[in-house]
């Protein structure tokens, strides 16, 4: 059968007779001997569609069901049909969306509304600050540091970056956020007549109008559009309000270096803000500052002999809005923070836009903050501590900052937060600063990454609360027998010899924590800690970090201890309930997490921390505390290099508070100087310690909002379960350290000097208010005690 015939079987339903077998010579006798006629064959199940998938004559595969789908005719003619659709498309959307008769800027422009948790008005954001003016009033340099900022074909292109707009549109369908690039004209049509919606919608609409607005508009009425109705931080919209808020000076007498740094900001106007940015914020505004400059040379808009000269611009302290008095600012700033994160996350948009769409946008927002307890702190930093301080008196006092944050641990909710005496008088929040050293509010966490990771000394003995560490001063940390080059000094140089993890906790002894976290694994330490809470970004994990050398704010560590009172769910302090405009409504996401480290590790660490307010450095001012009604309480002390930060971070079971003090010189650039001698109540030398005004603040808050309560603890180990002095027998003989062979008992290091506990005379009798370390001079012995009543307070590290 020929290729037709067979065709025209298929054709019929039929099927191709069998084709004649290929005989090996040997067997084609036999078989043509033996053949018989057939009758033919019955259609094979399939039919057509069987013969279509057969191979072709040759052993060849069929495709010319294939090619006849896949032609480069069909191909060619499907993409521009696709064209013509998407170009008749455009034309279609570019008659039907006109430019709107008026810009939205004014009608978004509204004070925002901050409630209590309880409903009433916290403060209301007041008049928006913005003020625009003509361009000619700019000089002309200025002008361009915004062109070389943001968009150097300004004056040449037609409005939109076709590219970057298609770039911004398939980020936005994917789900990746706001990464698209656009031009000043498609900026300005953003601010004055859309949105900031990451939505397909918005963006082609930016699109068409930035086209229309181009061909109507000068390039010099655009950009006038775009300075003054662009957000630049501290509250300013326009050009004419920024000048005002960061150099004092009107937009017409701008320099160009001035100008440079305002058009950075926009990149993200609180990142850059020199007054509240972190060191990594100030580098890379410095960087933006130095790209606008560098642009404007290759643009031969500036000399390159002047730039090389130009030195960058420090923008002057930042004055508070009115109606933001006290810590009205504070709370409001952190509130605003949080919003802008959810709209960032939520929406998919920058963090300038997300500021932009906050500040003075009509909102209504309601704070986690408890009204009660908000005036019970502030009252409590009050009567420990500012109304102690006189400037005029003592040139120090005038360098203490404190900054405390409370927290629900259950719910997560911020319920208190103390950021300054005064938002006017300190612009930067001392809640959430993250520049000074934590100290030794850093050891639990290093005790937590222990029991976590189940880690063991360098002899293979597991670590617990009554493991015994040798506790000598200056003692060569070492990693499987080589020392790692960090030999740290406990307070007062003072040696304890074999010692318990426990006691080591309630004594602060720092070498036996930086022994711990050579045994753990800095990278675990580091690791935990930021899953714990703390931001970790950047931070080296070296043996110096177990001193709790990093930077972190009070609410970090509020929310690290926080996590450990949840039993090791993940805590994240929120101070936003929710939000809600004309145009939308934001629910915070929930505080509490998942578990982060294991209930056992948490309520481990907990257990331990009880020993430090009832036998170690926190317990004259919190256990001995008047005030404190039964309740169990949880903590830690921390004093850093050269008295430059005093912590106390403890809890209860159903409140946490972070209290820090900061030695800050108040002129520019506001360095970090020591708190000694401040108050004059301080025997001398008049050391700030954990243990006394930080503690005493915490005191006096805590045990007047908080209810008698005990805390829940699934563990074995740890002063709140047993002796936190009196390890077992079996203990202190397979725990102590092979450094140490001669010490097979922990009572060697437990000498009278040494114990806290062992000092009735240091039971205060006074109020909380009068509990001052000066008023007890006679209770110093040189033996490095470990009350926070020694001005020299092991605490410290």
């Amino acid at each position: 059968m020929g290729r037709a015939e067979e065709r025209r079987a298929r054709q019929r339903g039929g099927r191709r007779a069998a084709p004649k077998s290929r005989r090996s010579p040997s067997t084609a006798g036999a078989s043509t001997a033996t053949a018989t006629p057939t009758a033919p064959a019955s259609p094979a199940p399939g039919g057509r569609a069987a013969a279509r998938g057969r191979s072709a004559p040759g052993g060849k595969p069929a495709k010319g069901r294939i090619r006849r789908l896949f032609t480069w005719k069909k191909i060619l003619g499907t993409f521009f049909g696709l064209c013509l659709l998407g170009i008749g498309g455009f034309v279609v959307l570019y008659l039907m969306v006109p430019i709107p008769a008026a810009g939205n800027v004014a009608a978004k422009q509204e004070s925002n509304v901050y409630e209590y948790a309880n409903g009433d008005v916290l403060a209301r954001s007041g008049k928006v600050n913005r003020e625009s003016v003509s361009l000619a009033k700019v000089p002309k340099d200025v002008q361009h540091t915004f062109v070389a900022a943001e968009n150097k074909t300004f004056y040449h292109d037609s409005g939109v970056d076709l590219r970057g707009t298609a770039r911004g549109l398939l980020n936005t369908l994917s789900g990746k956020g706001a990464q698209g690039g656009s031009t000043i004209t498609q900026q300005y049509v953003k601010n004055y007549y859309l949105t900031q919606n990451q939505t397909v919608t918005r963006k082609l609409k930016e699109l068409v109008i930035s086209l229309k607005v181009d061909q109507k508009l000068t390039k010099d009425q655009i950009l006038a559009g775009y300075i003054n109705t662009s957000y630049y931080g501290r509250g300013a919209y326009g050009i004419q309000a920024a000048a005002q808020a960061y150099y004092h000076v009107d937009a017409s007498r701008l320099s160009v270096q001035q100008g440079a740094y305002l058009a950075a900001l926009l990149q993200a106007p609180s990142q850059y803000d020199w007054a509240v940015a972190s060191p990594t914020g100030k580098k890379l505004a410095k960087a933006r500052w130095n790209y606008v400059l560098d642009n404007m040379v290759k643009q031969h808009w500036l000399d390159a002999g002047d730039r090389q000269s130009m030195t960058f611009p420090v923008p002057k302290e930042p004055k508070g809005a009115p109606g933001l008095e006290g810590q009205k600012g504070y709370l409001i700033e952190l509130a605003n923070k949080q919003l802008e994160q959810k709209l960032m996350k939520d929406e998919g948009i920058s963090a300038s836009q997300a500021e932009a769409e906050v500040v003075g946008r009509g909102w209504t927002i309601t704070l986690n903050i408890d009204k009660k307890k908000q005036a019970a702190l502030e009252n409590a930093v009050k009567d420990q501590l500012t109304s102690k301080l006189n400037p005029k008196k003592r040139k120090v006092d005038g360098n203490v900052q404190a900054g405390a944050v409370s927290v629900d641990p259950k719910t997560g909710k911020i319920v208190a937060l103390y950021g300054g005496q005064d938002y006017f008088k300190h612009y930067y929040s001392n809640a959430t600063r993250n520049d000074y050293q934590p100290a030794s509010t850093f050891k639990p966490v290093i005790l937590a990454a222990a029991l976590e990771q189940g880690a063991t000394t360098q002899d293979g003995k597991p670590i617990s609360a009554n493991t015994i560490y040798d506790g000598t001063s200056r003692r060569p940390v070492v990693d499987h027998g080589n020392k790692v080059g960090f030999a740290p000094p406990n307070e007062d140089d003072v040696d304890y010899g074999p010692i318990t993890v426990q006691r080591a906790m309630n004594a602060s002894v720092n070498s036996v924590f930086a022994q711990m976290g050579i045994d753990v694994g800095m990278d675990k330490v580091m690791s935990v800690a930021g899953k714990l809470g703390m931001d970790t970004k950047g931070m080296q994990a070296v043996p110096a970090q177990t001193l709790g050398s990093m930077g972190a704010s009070p609410l970090e560590m509020a929310g690290i201890y926080a996590t450990l009172d949840n039993h090791g769910k993940k805590v994240t302090p929120t101070i936003v309930a929710h939000a809600e405009n004309k145009t939308r409504q934001v629910q915070m996401d929930d505080p509490i997490g998942d578990p982060v480290i294991s209930r056992e590790a948490a309520d481990t660490v907990t257990s331990v921390l009880t020993g430090v307010v009832d036998d170690g450095t926190a317990k004259v001012s919190v256990a001995g505390n008047p005030l404190r009604a039964g309740q169990q309480v949880a903590g830690k002390t921390g004093t850093s290099d050269k008295n430059r930060s005093a912590w106390f971070t403890g809890y209860t079971p159903d409140l946490v508070t972070s209290v820090g003090l900061f030695g800050e010189d108040p002129k520019p650039p506001n360095a970090h100087v020591s708190l000694q001698g401040a108050t004059g109540l301080l025997p001398p030398p008049g050391r700030i310690n954990g243990g006394g005004y930080p503690a005493q603040i915490w005191a006096a808050y805590t045990f007047g909002v908080t209810h008698k309560a005990k805390f829940d603890l699934e563990t074995t180990q740890g002063a709140a379960v047993q002796p936190s002095d009196t390890p077992s027998p079996s203990q202190s003989t397979s725990e102590t350290p092979s450094s140490t062979p001669s010490s097979s008992s922990p009572s060697a290091s437990q000498s009278p000097s040494r114990t806290p506990s062992q000092t009735p005379s240091r039971t205060p009798s006074q109020s909380p208010s009068s509990q001052t370390p000066s008023q007890t001079p006679s209770s110093e012995p040189p033996t490095g005690d470990v009350s926070p009543q020694n001005p020299l307070d092991p605490a410290a590290g």
